[in-house]
């Protein structure tokens, strides 16, 4: 599979590239973009094609989650068979930022994507380029870091078009971001934890979640 690599402004996504995104996610495609969490992939969490070439691309272990991108609080809703005040809490704090929140998966939201946990983590990020796509498509994303497992997080579209060419379907280089990745915190237990910690450290979130 040969990988295109388009340039863009990041702060200010050109309509032509967010809809060949957009219409390469609608065919089952896997694609990189930047984001407020370094270069991440996305793809459709409800086409089961793309979820699979999602895993072949990262060569990720099927019993780990992709994390999802939403657009707001509604759609996040909507993905969740229950949402803790927790989440909540966490969501307004934090939302839009580099912070993924697992939650109880709805039925909606296919079990190989939960990693067959049944638990999915959900974003909504600050990226102009995400979330532009994301209104396009009008349904959630597959947002896993742009990276072969087990190698560091990509930082720029070329960096990705080199440790991911002929694995990916398309590269939206926005030229180098910064940063150290999303934190991942866990909400579904009675006592909750940071099950990754990045750009957001556990004393914020503990400090939101004081009393709770």
């Amino acid at each position: 599979m040969a990988t295109d690599l388009i340039e863009i402004d990041a702060e200010r996504p050109p309509e032509d590239a967010i809809e060949h995104a957009a219409a390469l996610v609608r065919r089952g495609g896997v694609i990189a973009v930047p984001s407020d969490a370094l270069y991440t992939l996305v793809a459709d969490p409800l086409n089961l094609y793309a979820v699979r070439r999602v895993f072949e691309a990262k060569g990720r272990e099927a019993d780990r989650s992709l994390p999802l991108l939403v657009s707001d609080l509604l759609m996040a809703e909507e993905l969740t068979k229950e949402m803790p005040s927790r989440f909540y809490l966490l969501a307004r704090h934090f939302w839009p930022g580099p912070l993924a929140i697992i939650a109880p998966a709805s039925s909606r939201v296919p079990l190989r994507v939960t990693g067959n946990t049944g638990r999915v983590a959900l974003r909504q990020s600050r990226s102009k380029v995400a979330n532009a796509i994301l209104e396009r498509l009008n349904q959630p994303l597959i947002s896993t870091s742009a990276n072969i497992s087990g190698s560091p997080t990509c930082a720029s579209g070329i960096e990705v078009f080199g440790a991911m060419d002929g694995r990916l379907d398309l590269v939206l280089d926005g030229g180098l971001t910064t940063g150290c990745g999303a934190t991942t915190v866990d909400v579904t237990e009675p006592y909750w934890r940071v099950i990754k910690e990045g750009a957001i450290p556990e004393k914020d979130i503990a400090e939101v979640l004081k009393g709770t």
